[in-house]
This record gives structure tokens, C-alpha cells and sequence, in this order.
């Protein structure tokens, strides 16, 4: 049952982040230089309500498949690592450009977040496409799965 809680989570951060990719992100550059800061720190304050208990969630299903009999090795790997890459990505590139963001506008950060966050959404829809797999061979009984 915590593998359909996985997917779960897993897809509504994956619906999130191509909102965030394709509309939210973008959009940056067209708040004014005037309004931009406040804007930048209400919408990192806003955001991490709704992103980390569900990326944190996501963590913690993701260890616990290490756990789980009936789930293959290399799936669990594959859904390991997709997870670490988003962590990396999202504390590496994502926090920091957010953290320039909140001083000021800044065209460049902007078009650097928009281009670096493509590492998650892609990270992010790869996950969900293997716990759907996973999920998918559960409900079906089918081979695949130990």
C-alpha cells in the first residue's frame, strides 16, 4: 500500500514542478523590478508549505522501498537516485538562485533557474513513470515484479 502513497506523491510533485517549469518559473521576468523582492520572498515562503512535506514524504517512501520484498533492486535504485538528483538539483542550483532572487531581479538568475529546473521536472517525471510501472505490475499481478 506505501507504494501507492509513493506514486501519489511522487505524481503530485511531478504536476506541480511542470506547472512551476512551464508557467510559475517564467513568468519571473515579468514582475516589475519595483515589486520583483517582495514577490521572490512570498513566493519562496508560499511554496515550500506546499513543496517540502512533500518532498520530504517522497523521502521517506523512497528509503523505505529498500525495505520492501517485492520491488527489484534496480527499480529501487533507479527510484533512489532519480530522488537524490531532484535533492541535488533543488539545494545545489534551485535554493541558491532563489536566494539572488530575493535581493533582487536579476534576468540572468532567472533564466538560469527556469534552465536548471528542467533537471527536476525531467528527474521528477522519470520517477513517476517508474513507481507507475511498479504500481502498474502490482495491481495487474503481472511478472516483472519478485
Amino acid at each position: 500500500m506505501e507504494t501507492f502513497f509513493h506514486f501519489f506523491v511522487t505524481s503530485v510533485l511531478t504536476g506541480l514542478i511542470w506547472v512551476i517549469q512551464v508557467v510559475h518559473y517564467p513568468s519571473f521576468k515579468w514582475i516589475a523590478a519595483t515589486d520583483y523582492v517582495s514577490y521572490a520572498v512570498f513566493h519562496t515562503n508560499r511554496i515550500t508549505y506546499v513543496v517540502a512535506p512533500l518532498m520530504l514524504a517522497e523521502l521517506f517512501f523512497t528509503l523505505r522501498l529498500f525495505f520492501l520484498n517485492d520491488i527489484p533492486l534496480p527499480l529501487i535504485w533507479s527510484a533512489t537516485i532519480l530522488t537524490l538528483i531532484v535533492w541535488a538539483s533543488t539545494f545545489f542550483l534551485q535554493v541558491p538562485l532563489h536566494g539572488i532572487l530575493a535581493s533582487h531581479k536579476d534576468l540572468v538568475a532567472i533564466e538560469r533557474l527556469v534552465s536548471t529546473n528542467w533537471i527536476r521536472t525531467v528527474a521528477w517525471s522519470l520517477k513517476a513513470t517508474v513507481l507507475g510501472w511498479i504500481v502498474l505490475k502490482m495491481i495487474t499481478g503481472k511478472a516483472g515484479l519478485q
